[in-house]
């Protein structure tokens, strides 16, 4: 599965530095795959769609933080815990219910992304 950073974050920035896979943005801005990774080149999402790793892509929300899905790995192969989670002064950092993956596909994507 992967981290989601609810409504009720304030924006206070304290997640953002703490991914090691940059998958933590500020609400508004523009991600893209190759943002602190070694992702070059097409790429292949989750849902099978490829992209180019350096296109921008639209941001999950506009009002507050966010974190990208397809570049989360809940610090799996880097931390034994989430890392915005255990900094969120208001614990906005939760499970995401609609992403689902097992530990071993976390550790693929981080490979993946870290080559």
């Amino acid at each position: 599965m992967a981290i989601t950073i609810t409504d009720e974050c304030i924006n206070c920035g304290a997640c953002e530095p703490e991914c090691p896979n940059n998958a933590i943005y500020e609400g508004g801005a523009e991600w893209r795959f190759s943002d602190g990774t070694s992702i070059r080149g097409a790429f292949n999402r989750l849902n099978g769609e490829s992209i180019e790793a350096d296109a921008p892509q639209a941001p999950v929300y506009m009002d507050h933080y966010y974190i990208v899905p397809d570049k989360c790995t809940e610090c799996v192969g880097f931390h034994d815990e989430p890392q915005c989670a255990s900094v969120c002064p208001v614990d906005c950092c939760v499970d995401d219910e609609n992403v689902r993956e097992s530990q071993e596909d976390l550790l693929s994507k981080k490979q993946r992304m870290h080559a």
